[in-house]
């Protein structure tokens, strides 16, 4: 696995119909579609090739997941979802994103997500890259 690059990213969706309930209101699930986005765009800035990784049955493996829904986004609301890696330790690492709706400057969701590298299919554990640490915002374990 290549070093790292840029601990951040920055994506954009556009909320579509399939993304709302009944009420024309975003659904949880569709947060998470939001974030994952943002997550897999963030491994490959890290370093992260998803597609060599696969092929030698790597895998960054969910742990965790912290959300607090704040506000509602809406039908055609377009999202600003920032996210970056923010801390470390050998084996798994944090990231933590940020929904946000540009057109009101309203904060919608919070989220932070543990992760750790995995070998498949024994399931074990791969160190991360050294400098992965350098990108940490909080103290490494």
């Amino acid at each position: 696995m290549p070093g790292s690059r840029h601990n951040a990213i920055q994506t954009e969706e556009e909320v579509m119909f399939f993304d709302t309930d009944a009420g024309a209101v975003v659904h949880n699930l569709a947060y998470l579609r939001f974030i994952e986005t943002a997550r897999t765009k963030l491994g490959t800035q890290l370093g992260l090739n998803l597609t060599k990784m696969a092929a030698q049955n790597q895998y960054a493996v969910l742990l965790r997941t912290e959300v607090d829904y704040k506000k509602p986004a809406r039908l055609g609301d377009t999202l600003h979802i920032r996210g970056h890696l923010e801390s470390t330790e050998k084996v798994r690492f944090w990231c933590a994103f940020e929904v946000h709706r540009p057109s009101d400057k309203s904060l919608l969701v919070t989220c932070r997500q543990q992760l750790a590298l995995v070998q498949l299919p024994e399931g074990k554990p791969l160190r991360l890259p050294k400098d992965w640490q350098s990108f940490s915002t909080t103290p490494n374990s």
